[in-house]
Protein backbone atom coordinates (compact mmCIF):
# COMPACT_ATOMS: atom_id res chain seq x y z
CA UNK A 1 0.00 0.00 0.00
CA UNK A 2 2.41 2.28 0.75
CA UNK A 3 4.94 1.59 -2.41
CA UNK A 4 1.55 2.24 -4.46
CA UNK A 5 1.20 5.43 -2.49
CA UNK A 6 4.98 6.05 -3.20
CA UNK A 7 4.16 5.49 -7.28
CA UNK A 8 1.29 7.52 -7.43
CA UNK A 9 3.17 10.30 -5.90
CA UNK A 10 6.23 10.41 -7.73
CA UNK A 11 4.15 9.81 -10.97
CA UNK A 12 1.88 13.28 -9.61
CA UNK A 13 5.41 15.11 -8.87
CA UNK A 14 6.86 13.96 -12.32
CA UNK A 15 3.94 15.43 -14.00
CA UNK A 16 3.83 18.23 -12.21
CA UNK A 17 7.63 18.60 -13.04
CA UNK A 18 6.23 17.93 -16.78
CA UNK A 19 3.80 20.92 -16.82
CA UNK A 20 6.05 22.94 -15.33
CA UNK A 21 8.39 22.57 -17.98
CA UNK A 22 5.95 22.94 -20.92
CA UNK A 23 4.73 26.15 -19.35
CA UNK A 24 8.07 27.70 -19.30
CA UNK A 25 8.78 26.57 -22.89
CA UNK A 26 5.55 27.89 -23.90
CA UNK A 27 6.26 31.25 -22.12
CA UNK A 28 10.18 31.51 -22.45
CA UNK A 29 10.90 35.02 -23.39
CA UNK A 30 14.79 36.40 -22.40
CA UNK A 31 15.85 39.73 -22.29
CA UNK A 32 15.94 41.69 -25.54
CA UNK A 33 18.81 44.41 -25.98
CA UNK A 34 17.53 47.84 -26.60
CA UNK A 35 18.78 48.03 -30.28
CA UNK A 36 16.35 45.65 -31.21
CA UNK A 37 13.06 47.34 -28.64
CA UNK A 38 14.38 50.81 -30.40
CA UNK A 39 13.56 50.13 -33.67
CA UNK A 40 9.89 49.65 -32.65
CA UNK A 41 9.74 52.40 -29.30
CA UNK A 42 12.23 54.69 -30.32
CA UNK A 43 11.16 56.03 -33.43
CA UNK A 44 11.63 60.03 -33.92
CA UNK A 45 11.31 62.45 -31.69
CA UNK A 46 13.62 60.16 -29.59
CA UNK A 47 16.95 60.24 -28.86
CA UNK A 48 19.52 58.26 -26.54
CA UNK A 49 21.61 60.77 -24.73
CA UNK A 50 24.38 60.06 -22.04
CA UNK A 51 23.54 60.86 -18.53
CA UNK A 52 25.11 59.79 -15.50
CA UNK A 53 26.48 56.44 -17.04
CA UNK A 54 23.27 55.70 -18.89
CA UNK A 55 22.02 55.60 -22.75
CA UNK A 56 18.94 57.60 -21.61
CA UNK A 57 15.97 57.02 -23.55
CA UNK A 58 14.67 61.01 -23.97
CA UNK A 59 12.02 62.83 -25.84
CA UNK A 60 12.97 66.55 -25.89
CA UNK A 61 10.03 68.28 -27.51
CA UNK A 62 8.31 72.15 -28.34
CA UNK A 63 10.18 75.32 -28.07
CA UNK A 64 13.64 74.91 -26.89
CA UNK A 65 12.80 78.81 -26.02
CA UNK A 66 10.52 77.68 -22.94
CA UNK A 67 12.26 79.22 -20.24
CA UNK A 68 10.69 76.67 -18.05
CA UNK A 69 9.98 73.35 -19.50
CA UNK A 70 7.43 70.73 -18.59
CA UNK A 71 9.13 67.55 -17.42
CA UNK A 72 7.17 64.43 -17.17
CA UNK A 73 8.16 61.40 -14.86
CA UNK A 74 6.67 57.98 -15.44
CA UNK A 75 5.87 55.17 -12.67
CA UNK A 76 7.00 51.53 -12.02
CA UNK A 77 7.38 49.66 -15.17
CA UNK A 78 6.28 52.57 -17.67
CA UNK A 79 8.04 54.80 -19.94
CA UNK A 80 7.79 57.86 -21.32
CA UNK A 81 4.95 56.58 -24.11
CA UNK A 82 2.63 57.03 -20.89
CA UNK A 83 2.85 60.86 -21.26
CA UNK A 84 2.29 60.44 -25.44
CA UNK A 85 -0.56 62.57 -24.90
CA UNK A 86 0.41 65.28 -22.52
CA UNK A 87 3.24 66.14 -24.97
CA UNK A 88 1.14 66.23 -27.58
CA UNK A 89 -1.16 68.65 -26.01
CA UNK A 90 1.79 70.66 -24.74
CA UNK A 91 4.25 70.92 -26.95
CA UNK A 92 2.65 73.55 -29.41
CA UNK A 93 3.28 75.90 -26.59
CA UNK A 94 5.71 74.70 -24.12
CA UNK A 95 8.83 72.82 -24.11
CA UNK A 96 8.21 68.89 -23.09
CA UNK A 97 10.58 66.45 -21.64
CA UNK A 98 10.63 63.11 -20.89
CA UNK A 99 12.56 59.86 -20.41
CA UNK A 100 12.82 56.45 -19.16
CA UNK A 101 13.85 56.21 -15.39
CA UNK A 102 16.62 54.30 -14.53
CA UNK A 103 16.00 50.44 -14.07
CA UNK A 104 13.08 50.93 -17.02
CA UNK A 105 12.24 50.97 -20.86
CA UNK A 106 15.11 51.68 -22.81
CA UNK A 107 16.94 53.47 -20.64
CA UNK A 108 17.56 50.10 -18.43
CA UNK A 109 19.80 49.27 -15.03
CA UNK A 110 22.15 51.28 -13.80
CA UNK A 111 25.37 49.72 -12.73
CA UNK A 112 24.68 50.24 -9.15
CA UNK A 113 21.39 48.43 -8.55
CA UNK A 114 20.20 51.86 -6.66
CA UNK A 115 16.44 52.53 -7.34
CA UNK A 116 16.19 54.32 -4.41
CA UNK A 117 14.39 57.79 -4.14
CA UNK A 118 17.67 59.90 -3.57
CA UNK A 119 19.26 57.90 -6.34
CA UNK A 120 16.41 59.00 -8.80
CA UNK A 121 16.30 62.23 -7.55
CA UNK A 122 20.14 63.04 -7.90
CA UNK A 123 19.03 61.57 -11.53
CA UNK A 124 16.39 63.63 -12.14
CA UNK A 125 19.07 67.11 -11.42
CA UNK A 126 21.76 65.22 -13.87
CA UNK A 127 19.67 65.31 -16.57
CA UNK A 128 18.18 68.84 -16.28
CA UNK A 129 22.02 69.98 -15.87
CA UNK A 130 22.85 67.88 -19.45
CA UNK A 131 19.71 69.39 -21.39
CA UNK A 132 20.57 73.18 -19.77
CA UNK A 133 17.53 73.34 -17.93
CA UNK A 134 17.76 75.87 -14.65
CA UNK A 135 13.76 75.71 -13.68
CA UNK A 136 11.03 73.49 -14.94
CA UNK A 137 8.13 72.52 -13.72
CA UNK A 138 7.82 69.16 -13.04
CA UNK A 139 4.97 65.96 -12.97
CA UNK A 140 5.33 62.19 -12.15
CA UNK A 141 2.89 59.72 -12.33
CA UNK A 142 2.91 56.96 -9.07
CA UNK A 143 6.72 56.32 -8.44
CA UNK A 144 7.59 59.55 -11.04
CA UNK A 145 4.78 61.49 -8.72
CA UNK A 146 7.16 60.50 -5.30
CA UNK A 147 10.40 61.79 -7.51
CA UNK A 148 9.14 64.76 -8.09
CA UNK A 149 7.56 65.95 -5.06
CA UNK A 150 11.16 64.63 -3.72
CA UNK A 151 12.84 66.86 -6.21
CA UNK A 152 10.43 69.60 -5.55
CA UNK A 153 11.40 68.90 -1.56
CA UNK A 154 15.13 68.85 -2.10
CA UNK A 155 15.65 71.47 -4.72
CA UNK A 156 13.08 74.06 -4.71
CA UNK A 157 15.60 76.56 -6.64
CA UNK A 158 15.32 74.23 -9.96
CA UNK A 159 11.27 73.42 -9.01
CA UNK A 160 9.08 76.06 -10.28
CA UNK A 161 5.52 74.03 -10.10
CA UNK A 162 4.38 70.59 -9.33
CA UNK A 163 2.01 67.97 -11.15
CA UNK A 164 1.39 64.90 -9.32
CA UNK A 165 -0.93 62.24 -11.03
CA UNK A 166 -1.92 59.37 -8.76
CA UNK A 167 1.64 59.91 -6.47
CA UNK A 168 3.19 57.33 -4.31
CA UNK A 169 4.35 58.58 -1.16
CA UNK A 170 2.35 57.54 2.00
CA UNK A 171 2.63 54.21 3.43
CA UNK A 172 0.85 52.00 0.54
CA UNK A 173 -3.06 50.56 1.13
CA UNK A 174 -3.54 49.45 -1.90
CA UNK A 175 -7.01 47.34 -2.70
CA UNK A 176 -5.42 45.47 -5.75
CA UNK A 177 -1.76 45.02 -6.92
CA UNK A 178 -0.96 43.91 -10.34
CA UNK A 179 0.02 40.12 -10.60
CA UNK A 180 3.15 41.47 -11.89
CA UNK A 181 4.26 43.11 -9.07
CA UNK A 182 3.43 40.49 -6.67
CA UNK A 183 5.33 38.17 -8.74
CA UNK A 184 8.43 40.43 -8.62
CA UNK A 185 8.23 40.85 -5.04
CA UNK A 186 7.54 36.51 -4.44
CA UNK A 187 11.33 35.44 -4.21
CA UNK A 188 11.56 31.95 -6.44
CA UNK A 189 8.97 33.06 -8.87
CA UNK A 190 10.82 36.69 -9.50
CA UNK A 191 14.07 34.27 -10.41
CA UNK A 192 11.78 31.85 -12.80
CA UNK A 193 10.40 35.32 -14.22
CA UNK A 194 13.94 36.26 -15.39
CA UNK A 195 13.41 34.45 -18.44
CA UNK A 196 9.63 33.64 -18.71
CA UNK A 197 7.12 36.29 -19.21
CA UNK A 198 3.78 35.12 -20.17
CA UNK A 199 1.77 37.58 -22.18
CA UNK A 200 -0.99 37.61 -19.77
CA UNK A 201 0.69 38.59 -16.54
CA UNK A 202 1.40 41.55 -18.49
CA UNK A 203 -2.19 42.31 -20.21
CA UNK A 204 -3.70 41.63 -16.27
CA UNK A 205 -1.37 44.10 -14.00
CA UNK A 206 -2.34 47.14 -17.25
CA UNK A 207 -6.03 46.11 -17.06
CA UNK A 208 -5.84 46.33 -13.13
CA UNK A 209 -4.13 50.26 -13.25
CA UNK A 210 -7.02 51.30 -16.09
CA UNK A 211 -10.46 52.07 -14.84
CA UNK A 212 -12.11 50.87 -17.79
CA UNK A 213 -10.09 47.73 -18.90
CA UNK A 214 -11.53 47.74 -22.16
CA UNK A 215 -9.15 50.69 -23.02
CA UNK A 216 -5.61 48.44 -22.66
CA UNK A 217 -5.14 48.26 -26.48
CA UNK A 218 -2.98 44.84 -27.89
CA UNK A 219 -0.41 47.93 -28.47
CA UNK A 220 -0.33 49.13 -25.14
CA UNK A 221 -0.08 45.02 -23.67
CA UNK A 222 2.93 44.60 -26.15
CA UNK A 223 4.90 48.15 -25.20
CA UNK A 224 4.60 47.19 -21.31
CA UNK A 225 5.43 43.92 -22.31
CA UNK A 226 8.66 44.90 -24.72
CA UNK A 227 9.94 47.74 -22.16
CA UNK A 228 9.70 44.60 -19.09
CA UNK A 229 12.07 42.60 -21.74
CA UNK A 230 14.93 44.76 -21.68
CA UNK A 231 18.20 43.43 -20.82
CA UNK A 232 18.33 43.82 -17.15
CA UNK A 233 14.98 45.49 -15.99
CA UNK A 234 13.49 42.59 -14.78
CA UNK A 235 16.06 41.90 -12.41
CA UNK A 236 15.83 46.10 -11.36
CA UNK A 237 12.12 45.74 -10.75
CA UNK A 238 13.29 43.31 -7.59
CA UNK A 239 15.53 46.10 -6.66
CA UNK A 240 12.89 49.22 -7.02
CA UNK A 241 10.27 47.40 -5.00
CA UNK A 242 12.43 46.45 -2.42
CA UNK A 243 12.95 50.23 -2.14
CA UNK A 244 9.52 50.89 -1.24
CA UNK A 245 7.13 53.53 -2.23
CA UNK A 246 6.90 56.00 1.52
CA UNK A 247 8.37 59.18 1.42
CA UNK A 248 8.59 61.45 4.84
CA UNK A 249 5.70 63.47 5.33
CA UNK A 250 7.12 66.23 6.80
CA UNK A 251 8.87 66.71 3.58
CA UNK A 252 5.54 66.93 1.74
CA UNK A 253 4.52 69.54 4.08
CA UNK A 254 7.49 71.48 3.33
CA UNK A 255 6.65 71.79 -0.20
CA UNK A 256 5.59 75.12 -1.03
CA UNK A 257 5.64 75.63 -4.93
CA UNK A 258 2.33 75.86 -6.38
CA UNK A 259 0.80 71.95 -6.82
CA UNK A 260 -1.75 70.46 -9.01
CA UNK A 261 -3.11 66.93 -7.76
CA UNK A 262 -4.47 64.70 -10.23
CA UNK A 263 -6.24 61.28 -8.96
CA UNK A 264 -8.17 58.43 -10.87
CA UNK A 265 -11.05 57.77 -8.79
CA UNK A 266 -10.65 54.01 -9.90
CA UNK A 267 -7.50 53.65 -8.52
CA UNK A 268 -6.97 50.86 -6.56
CA UNK A 269 -2.91 50.68 -6.72
CA UNK A 270 -3.02 53.90 -4.79
CA UNK A 271 -6.91 55.11 -3.39
CA UNK A 272 -7.74 58.35 -3.45
CA UNK A 273 -7.65 58.83 -0.28
CA UNK A 274 -3.88 59.49 -1.06
CA UNK A 275 -4.16 62.38 -3.36
CA UNK A 276 -7.02 63.52 -0.39
CA UNK A 277 -4.38 63.62 1.85
CA UNK A 278 -1.62 65.35 -0.35
CA UNK A 279 -4.05 67.98 -0.94
CA UNK A 280 -4.32 68.60 2.90
CA UNK A 281 -0.72 67.99 3.44
CA UNK A 282 -0.22 70.60 0.49
CA UNK A 283 -0.41 74.12 1.46
CA UNK A 284 -2.89 75.87 -1.01
CA UNK A 285 -2.31 72.59 -3.68
CA UNK A 286 -5.15 71.95 -6.00
CA UNK A 287 -7.08 68.57 -6.02
CA UNK A 288 -9.23 67.41 -9.24
CA UNK A 289 -10.34 64.19 -9.43
CA UNK A 290 -11.38 61.60 -12.40
CA UNK A 291 -14.21 59.74 -11.36
CA UNK A 292 -14.44 56.82 -13.61
CA UNK A 293 -9.84 56.71 -14.15
CA UNK A 294 -7.99 54.50 -12.73
CA UNK A 295 -4.26 54.67 -11.95
CA UNK A 296 -2.77 56.13 -15.12
CA UNK A 297 -5.11 58.75 -16.03
CA UNK A 298 -2.88 60.69 -18.08
CA UNK A 299 -2.12 57.27 -20.30
CA UNK A 300 -6.21 56.10 -19.91
CA UNK A 301 -7.68 59.81 -20.72
CA UNK A 302 -4.94 61.77 -21.99
CA UNK A 303 -7.43 64.64 -23.41
CA UNK A 304 -9.46 65.37 -20.02
CA UNK A 305 -6.14 65.03 -17.83
CA UNK A 306 -4.03 67.49 -19.55
CA UNK A 307 -6.93 69.78 -19.97
CA UNK A 308 -6.90 70.27 -16.12
CA UNK A 309 -3.01 70.34 -16.94
CA UNK A 310 -3.31 73.08 -19.43
CA UNK A 311 -5.94 75.26 -16.85
CA UNK A 312 -3.06 74.95 -14.00
CA UNK A 313 -0.45 76.48 -16.17
CA UNK A 314 -2.43 79.13 -17.90
CA UNK A 315 -2.28 77.69 -21.39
Amino acid sequence: MRMRALKAALVFGMGLVALLAIGLVATWAPDQPVSVLAARWAQPPSQFVPVAGLNVHLRDEGPKSDPLPIVLLHGTSASLHTWDGWADGLKAQRRVIRFDLPGFALTGPNAEHDYSVGAYVRFVLAMLDALGVQKAVIAGNSLGGYIAWSTAHAHPDRIERLILVDSSGYPPKSQSVPIGFRIARTPGLNRLMQNSLPRSVIESSVKNVYGDPSKVTPEIVDRYRDMTLRQGNRRAIVHRLQQGYTGDPEHIRAIKQPTLILWGGQDRLVPLEHGERFARDIAGSKLVVFADLGHVPQEEDPGRTVAAVRAFLGL
